[in-house]
């Protein structure tokens, strides 16, 4: 039996799930029972200017937990939380080739919500709309 991902070239099989992103109103309060009561490590923290955002990556596996807390009222992160509350927001893969990745994408026809950019830990990434994904947010880094 075949699946549909044999169609595929080699280096779009199995994007491996780089993290979870969750959105929190408090990085230090989420900490509490991400690493205090779960026993994750923090492995960085950061603030990511371009998105108005403070991040911690805790390893969870071969991925990470994004925490991401707001550090003004125009991030997206605020205006997430805002709207739904803590939680989910988004999954990113990680991809070989971003850039080629992101024009496939877009020449198939997907809303991508900005151009390939450095972010958190210096990667490069893209965000996929998610009305392009079923509803939820993607996000895709270089690998």
């Amino acid at each position: 039996m075949t699946s549909s991902n044999d169609s595929l070239p080699e280096s779009l099989r199995g994007f491996p799930i780089d993290h979870l992103g969750i959105a929190v109103s408090s990085l230090d309060a989420a900490l509490g029972f991400w690493r205090d009561q779960l026993g994750l490590t923090v492995e960085s923290r950061e603030t990511v200017e371009t998105e108005k955002v403070s991040v911690a990556m805790l390893p969870a596996g071969e991925s990470h937990v994004e925490l991401l807390e707001a550090t003004s009222p125009e991030s997206p992160i605020a205006k997430f939380i805002g709207k739904r509350g803590e939680g989910l927001h988004h999954i990113a893969l990680r991809v070989p080739d971003l850039v080629a990745t992101a024009a496939r994408l877009q020449a198939g026809g997907a809303r991508l919500l900005n151009e390939p950019r450095a972010g958190a830990g210096g990667h490069l990434y893209v965000f996929v709309h998610p009305a392009s994904t079923g509803g939820v947010l993607l996000e895709l880094i270089q690998a």
